[in-house]
């Protein structure tokens, strides 16, 4: 059962200047020159409401691409979360910690909400201490209530209308939370002396699917909001479906298009243009992103 985002977070966001140099270069792009990974990957994900449906539609896209003993091992969720608050459940409970300690996992999703977040880089050095070749992703996503409000969100539901808000102005208000992630995640890599940490840019491909739905080139969405359930916005089927078609990208350096869609959006009965089009805007934000790993095939 999802929980929803709460309405209040205790953070504070980190100031947007970009290291003047690091020992990866500009972007730090740590797999860009990596070939497409075919087989399965053991994964655990720690995240909230905006991130966890993502495990069991990932499996499904996986095996649509005929990739074999995709594994799940397991999923730490906590509504409204950021990750130190997965981090400080106490060890005895701990089952992420046990997990990664063991080193029998290949991929560690994490979902923040804003920074600073001292979660992602203790659970980044507890998983490459079990494994110095697990991948940890960090999800960079969508908005809540369409605002970038840290260090606490407090907007009142009624006031937002995700229809009315243009698109030129979400990619505004995107921009700071985008530029301090990806300075986290380059600051972070150069802490631990190679680039583990991947984007998984949710967030950049949300706002193209946006674009497109006011443009009227979407099969089935009519307006913005139609993708989400709420003012907040929790995800609506199509949305849950591109958050994973991101996440398979960036996983598995391989392109979604032409995979058949995922149960939860219908399987072989779903809507092709619709599929194909989310799987689309997926691939390019992973390709078009300098820190997801991901390149052009």
């Amino acid at each position: 059962m999802f929980h929803p985002l709460g309405k209040a977070f205790a953070l504070s966001a980190i100031g947007l200047a970009v290291l003047a140099a690091s020992v990866f270069g500009q972007d730090s792009a740590p797999a860009k020159s990596a070939a497409a990974i075919t087989q399965g990957v053991r994964i655990y994900s720690v995240g909230h409401s905006f991130h966890v449906f993502m495990p069991p539609i990932l499996q499904d896209i996986a095996q649509a691409a005929g990739i074999t003993n995709h594994t799940r091992v397991g999923l730490s969720s906590i509504g409204g979360s950021r990750v130190i608050q997965h981090w400080d459940v106490v060890d005895d409970k701990n089952k992420s910690k046990v997990s990664l300690r063991t080193g029998k996992v290949d991929v560690l999703t994490l979902a923040p909400i804003f920074l600073p977040d001292p979660g992602i880089e203790n659970f980044a050095k507890l998983a490459l201490e079990g494994n110095p070749n697990i991948r940890i992703t960090v999800q960079e996503f969508w908005l809540p209530y369409d605002w970038y409000e840290p260090p606490a969100m407090l907007r009142d539901p009624k006031a937002t209308n995700h229809s009315a808000v243009t698109i030129g102005e979400l990619r505004k208000r995107h921009a700071g939370y985008f530029e301090a992630m990806d300075a986290h995640v380059r600051e972070l890599n150069q802490k631990l002396g190679k680039p583990a940490i991947l984007v998984v840019p949710v967030g950049q491909a949300v706002l193209a699917l946006r674009e497109k739905i006011v443009a009227g080139e979407v099969p089935g969405l009519k307006t913005q909001d139609s993708l989400f359930t709420d003012p907040i916005g929790h995800a609506r089927p199509p949305l849950q479906a591109l958050v994973a078609y991101c996440h398979f990208a960036v996983t598995y350096r391989r392109s979604p298009v032409g995979l058949t869609a995922p149960a939860m959006l219908g399987g072989p009965k779903a809507d092709p243009a619709l599929v194909k089009l989310l799987q689309e805007l997926a691939w390019q934000a992973a390709v078009q992103h300098p820190l997801s790993g991901v390149k052009a095939e």
